[in-house]
């Protein structure tokens, strides 16, 4: 471990204790330093690490805080991440969002409100509108997985499956481009989504939200090999 890295970890021990908590106001560079017997510019490299990590934020002409480390804003890099990764990732990641979207449907549909409801509804009379448009299809239907994630009320959850979604949005147009009846099958999927989700049915939202994820990773495996994102 180097030296920065162990002030890295002398910075987050003192966030994790609650010593720091959210939104508290580091000590002077020089002070806080001195108070973990490290040098200066250990110290700045630390900071600016947990910057881009954002556990702390610098404030111009304020100083340097702790963020909320809400679950939204620390996991937020997972998307950017992700759209690093190559090849058979892109079936790997499919697999992970068959393994917690459709359990997260089916908690959705225990929890979700008339207003969320509401704007699952919305997207999916989006995606019929726009049956003839890939990019405008694909868009509303991120946005239905979006809001029905939403739903559960697990932050942490919503924002590790958009930070997979981000990757597997590019394949769902790329299959749509390529497959003229993924768009038929695809509304036929998320209808039976929100009719589970309606009737407030937790294991037939799940089990309709595992169909549509598994044809997606089917139809993945078949075509993989073929020109495609890689």
């Amino acid at each position: 471990m180097s030296l920065t890295d162990k002030a890295i970890d002398r910075i987050r021990e003192l966030v994790q204790s609650g010593e720091l908590p959210p939104g508290a106001k580091l000590p002077p560079e020089q002070q806080l330093a001195a108070e973990l017997g490290l040098s200066r510019n250990l110290m700045r490299e630390a900071v600016k690490a947990l910057v881009v990590s954002r556990v702390l934020e610098i404030r111009r002409g304020d100083g340097t805080y702790v963020t909320s480390l809400e679950p939204e804003l620390l996991l937020s890099g997972i998307g950017s991440a992700v759209e690093l990764l190559r090849g058979d990732t892109l079936l790997e990641l499919t697999e992970v969002r068959r393994l917690f979207e459709p359990v997260a449907t089916g908690l959705a549909a225990t929890r979700i409100s008339a207003a969320e409801l509401a704007e699952v509804e919305r997207h999916l009379e989006a995606m019929r509108a726009a049956c003839d448009d890939v990019e405008r299809l694909n868009e509303h239907d991120a946005a239905f997985h979006r809001a029905v994630i939403a739903a559960t009320g697990n932050a942490t959850l919503a924002t590790l499956l958009e930070g997979i979604a981000s990757r597997t949005l590019r394949a769902r147009v790329w299959r749509g481009l390529v497959d003229d009846h993924a768009a038929d099958r695809t509304l036929v999927e998320h209808e039976a989504i929100y009719q589970a989700l309606a009737a407030g049915d937790a294991g037939l939202a799940q089990a309709a939200a595992l169909m549509h994820v598994s044809t997606t990773e089917q139809w993945l495996r078949a075509h993989l090999d073929r020109d495609g994102p890689s």
